[in-house]
């Protein structure tokens, strides 16, 4: 077969449809814009913000409205990057001492001065991180959120112990290092947050020994790393002093005890002492009764 006077057909006809098609008018490609990456914002708390008080607003916010509406006192400053260079501070931060002192004291100021820390920003994290990681097991709902708050916590934690290393550190500074502890070990960042964690609390508590605050979050750190029986006399301080969440950690232990008539009644003790909870304490109560549940804060379907 002869295909010579095929292939001559096609291409001509290739020629003129060519010939009649109107020239491309060519496009202006847009420049190609800059990335900018976003970070997203961070999932809503699954533990309270303010274990003292769930109706209050956590202290952090409680710090930052105060800060604001403290004068300011502006600062010109060199910048470190570039001494040449300077800047005008003009807001307030949360400013706490780092050492010889023995009760809770913050001021707001543009700088931190000598013997103090600006804990603005450790503030803000560690409440963050609480609303997660407070209790164990932690609570994400997204993988990689985690891994960027575990990044941050060690960042954190470095700062803190560096300065609770004092043998005469503040009591804000013994506090902040205890809690970031607690919750680097709820995070499983490693065995020595247990050990630290259980010294800070020994030295915070020979300065405060009544400090409910204090007294809840040893007790339930004690309990949730397997000291039940020792957990209970510091449950029972921080309930008598007020902190509202040492119920549900009273009754958590009591549960890991085995010892469900105790749970039990202290949930009732908690409908009774906060009757706006009474829906919650009731769940609770029937879940414990039913042996669905072995854990306060245990997701049930």
């Amino acid at each position: 077969m002869n295909f010579k006077p095929l292939a001559l057909l096609v291409l001509s006809t290739s020629v003129l449809t060519a010939c009649g098609t109107p020239p491309l008018v060519k496009k202006e490609v847009a420049a190609p814009q800059p990335f900018v990456f976003k970070e997203p914002d961070p999932t809503p708390p699954f533990y309270a913000l303010n274990p003292v008080n769930y109706d209050a607003p956590p202290s952090f916010e409680l710090a930052i409205k105060d800060a604001t509406t403290q004068p300011v006192t502006k600062m010109v400053v060199s910048l470190q990057n570039d001494p040449s260079k300077s800047t005008t501070l003009e807001v307030n931060k949360l400013i706490v001492p780092t050492i010889d002192s023995k009760q809770r004291s913050m001021k707001y100021a543009v700088l931190a001065g000598d013997n103090e820390v600006d804990v603005t920003e450790i503030d803000d994290f560690l409440q963050l991180v609480e609303g997660k990681a407070r209790h164990y097991p932690p609570r994400f709902p997204e993988r990689q959120e985690r891994k960027g708050y575990e990044t941050k916590l060690k960042e954190i934690t470095q700062k803190l112990d560096a300065l609770a290393e004092q043998p005469n550190a503040s009591l804000d500074v013994l506090t902040r290092a205890f809690k970031a502890s607690v919750m680097a070990r709820n995070m499983d960042l490693g065995t020595a947050y247990t050990t630290k964690s259980l010294n800070y609390a020994q030295r915070i508590l020979a300065i405060s020994p009544n400090d409910p605050e204090t007294n809840f979050w040893f007790g339930f750190g004690l309990s949730e790393g397997g000291g039940q029986r020792e957990a209970i006399p510091y449950l029972d301080k921080a309930i008598k002093g007020g902190v509202q969440e040492a119920y549900l950690s009273a009754a958590n232990n009591f549960l890991w005890l085995e010892q469900k008539k105790n749970a039990i009644q202290t949930l009732k003790n908690y409908k009774v002492k906060y009757p706006d909870e009474a829906e919650v304490a009731d769940r609770l109560i029937s879940e414990v009764e039913s042996g669905k549940r072995w854990n306060v804060w245990q997701v049930l379907n």
